[in-house]
């Protein structure tokens, strides 16, 4: 299976951890800059702001205004720990305010795809979908797949300003399709599941059943909203 990506920043703090515990820092230290970091590790200030505000919300760092950044806790050891722990409470707050946009666009856009999908536009749904059923056993196949199904019955919507505002949001929808499908699948019985309910949406636009597809992808959107608050009520969610 092709391992979850990481982004810059979570790649810059395990870098940054790594330099806590080459440096022997303690509490109090101050940590090299913005610029002296970025150098080190061949990467933008900007991604090295970023892995700073992470090391900042973990409660490892102190950021102080046109003072630098200071190690707050003797834990060193433990700071790629705490870091991944608020990256995960940051990321719940993230995912549900994504799930609420995508309901609001994809429930629109998949009633006007029923209206106006073309042969070609079908043939780009049902090709995702083919690639959804095929990519169980390849997690990182399986979340490009499943982006490109909702991203293709967006463009068959042929609204430009959907599309457009779709492709703006391509990369915050594939890192919430990426957490949900994570989560969903700790039972792995519910890939037919998912599959399944992929399909009807499909079949629903094909036929040109408007409300039916709306019905369904409203469904769909909220079926993991819940599944997720189950899951995080549970504390079954981990890294």
């Amino acid at each position: 299976m092709i391992p979850q990506k990481k982004r810059m920043y979570e790649v810059i703090v395990s870098k940054i951890e790594d330099f806590l515990l080459d440096e022997g820092m303690e509490a109090g230290d101050r940590l090299p800059s913005e610029r002296e970091l970025a150098i080190m590790f061949t990467v933008s200030r900007t991604s090295v702001r970023e892995a700073l505000r992470a090391l900042e919300l973990s409660g490892a760092i102190e950021i102080r205004q046109r003072g630098g950044s200071f190690l707050k806790t003797p834990k060193i050891g433990r700071v790629h720990e705490e870091i991944s722990a608020a990256i995960i409470e940051k990321e719940k707050h993230l995912v549900y305010e994504m799930l609420e946009l995508r309901r609001a666009l994809e429930v629109e856009s998949v009633s006007l795809a029923a209206q106006r999908a073309k042969t070609a536009d079908l043939e780009k749904i049902r090709q995702a979908l083919e690639n959804m059923a095929i990519s169980a056993t390849d997690i990182e196949a399986g979340v490009q797949a499943d982006l490109q199904f909702h991203m293709s019955i967006v463009e068959a919507t042929h609204n430009t300003i959907f599309i457009q505002l779709t492709q703006t949001l391509a990369e915050h929808m594939e890192d919430t399709i990426r957490v949900t499908r994570k989560y969903r699948f700790l039972d792995m019985n519910r890939y037919e599941e998912t599959f399944e309910e992929h399909k009807a949406i499909y079949l629903a636009i094909a036929s040109g059943d408007q409300e039916k597809a709306k019905r369904l992808m409203e469904d769909h959107i909220l079926g993991i909203r819940r599944e997720l608050s189950e899951s995080f009520l549970s504390g079954s969610i981990g890294e």
